[in-house]
């Protein structure tokens, strides 16, 4: 709990740590930071303490004389105590990190580390816990149909348009992931537009559209002669956006050798330009994105670690349009109108059974896709309502009627398909949707209800678990 001391508020740090040196040490590192510190050097004794006063944050070292540390993990997410833990460990395996997060923490230390890196770690794990509140209390009275640039009323929508408001107000990095096409720019440029930012520039920059050897001076700019063709001297996008927002898109795609130099960038606020010695600072708000797994690039060691956690303090991920529901026809309709408007043409609906084929096609392009086809029916066809023989041949699925004229083709597949007729009798087949249902729970039965981990064993991230269950829920109160 955080509490008033010398006039100013300050967060309450439990350190658990059984090295007195080390204990020392991380204790005169906080003291540089508006925090108040208990220490225990035991796990029992910690968690006798946090039963007495749960802190804000647990500064846990993981091999303790008594009991793992792990095991003072567990104490805390099984109460539902609101207090955010970041593990101390020697070992800085990805499978310790993972563990640990699995177990619910926030963050994780390898030992040795500076007081900088244990200060700005502490400011982000508080940072997210009050952007969760935020949003918890944006939970109750949130409900729009269009949102900075997007559009679409469904539940997923709404909880993304929560998370963008709530971390539009910090200084926070945010790490956007989501397939190619949901609309990661646009989620990014609406947090530089709701921020204290919105009026200096937002500068966005798509790492996988730059070639890797030139990479480096799009971010920090060089110098005249650096290099073959550099001549004159250019600013890069960091200078740019000094004062505002820097949009780094398909982060992932960036070289392991330029990501040291934007890890001090992101921990310093200095850079130098290509063919430069002279250090320039900047005041800039870093976001990301990528359509990768980015503990997957970890893994595979094309991402590095650090670089990763200092990166990924908020996330907010985009769903799929295929998990949009009504949303597909609400953006159909907009993008119709629009293009309607633009080539003189009077679109003024879709047939239903191209809404019924529109709902069951799987959008792997996502919105981007929907948006290139909706124009392209728009130039080529004339109205005034959009039928069947319009779509292209990808978009028809087992369900829907296909015109005469058309060819099939397999390059995409459907995500629903037409339930059997009355007389054809299989009884030993579940439908899919019933064995994913079944398989989910009996994940998350199987991992004691902890989501994150059975998210894990299931090899999906925590946020699809949570809407398949916001999904179900909904459907029992309908039904």
């Amino acid at each position: 709990m955080a509490k008033r001391m010398d006039g100013q508020l300050r967060s309450d740090v439990l350190l658990v740590e059984d090295t007195f040196s080390m204990a020392r040490i991380f204790q005169e590192y906080l003291r540089r930071g508006s925090y108040s510190v208990r220490h225990c050097d035991t796990g029992r004794a910690a968690i006798k303490e946090i039963i007495r006063q749960p802190p804000d944050v647990v500064l846990l070292d993981l091999r303790l004389p008594d009991i793992d540390g792990l095991e003072v993990l567990r104490h805390i997410r099984n109460n539902q105590l609101a207090t955010a833990t970041v593990v101390i460990t020697a070992d800085g395996s990805i499978s310790t990190a993972v563990e640990a997060m699995r177990e619910g923490a926030y963050d994780f230390l390898v030992k040795p580390f500076n007081a900088d890196r244990l200060l700005i770690t502490l400011n982000n794990v508080l940072e997210r816990r009050r952007l969760s509140n935020v949003v918890a209390t944006l939970s109750g009275n949130f409900s729009q149909s269009e949102f900075y640039g997007f559009i679409g009323k469904s539940q997923v929508m709404q909880t993304a348009y929560r998370m963008i408001a709530a971390a539009a107000s910090s200084k926070a990095t945010v790490f956007i992931t989501g397939q190619s096409g949901t609309g990661k720019e646009v989620a990014a440029q609406a947090i530089h537009s709701i921020s204290p930012r919105a009026n200096a520039p937002f500068v966005p920059l798509n790492c996988a559209a730059v070639p890797k050897d030139l990479l480096e001076s799009a971010i920090f700019g060089h110098v005249k002669g650096a290099f073959t063709g550099a001549q004159g001297d250019r600013e890069g996008a960091a200078a740019s956006a000094d004062g505002g927002t820097l949009f780094l898109d398909e982060i992932c795609e960036m070289s392991i050798d330029l990501q040291p130099k934007l890890l001090r960038f992101l921990q310093t606020g200095s850079f130098q330009r290509v063919g430069s010695d002279r250090v320039e600072r900047v005041d800039v708000r870093i976001l990301c994105a990528t359509n990768r797994d980015p503990m997957t690039e970890v893994a595979a060691g094309r991402f590095r670690e650090d670089l990763f956690y200092r990166l990924h303090v908020l996330n907010i991920m985009l769903p799929p349009l295929r998990e949009r529901g009504e949303d597909i026809l609400q953006l159909a309709h907009h993008f119709l109108d629009q293009y309607a408007r633009e080539e003189n043409k009077t679109f003024n609906g879709f047939a239903a059974e191209v809404e019924r084929c529109f709902g069951n096609y799987a959008w792997p392009g996502n919105i981007r896709q929907l948006q290139n086809l909706i124009r392209n029916i728009v130039v080529m066809n004339a109205g005034p309502i959009v039928t069947l023989d319009m779509l292209p041949p990808q978009l028809f699925t087992s369900n829907t009627v296909q015109p005469a004229g058309t060819v099939a083709t397999t390059s995409f597949q459907p995500v629903v398909l037409s339930p059997l007729g009355d007389d054809v009798a299989l009884p030993d087949i579940k439908p899919l949707a019933e064995i994913e249902r079944d398989a989910i729970e009996h994940a998350i039965a199987r991992c004691d209800g902890n989501i994150p981990r059975a998210a894990a064993a299931l090899g999906v991230s925590p946020s699809t678990l949570y809407r398949k269950r916001q999904s179900w829920d909904r459907s029992s109160i309908a039904s």
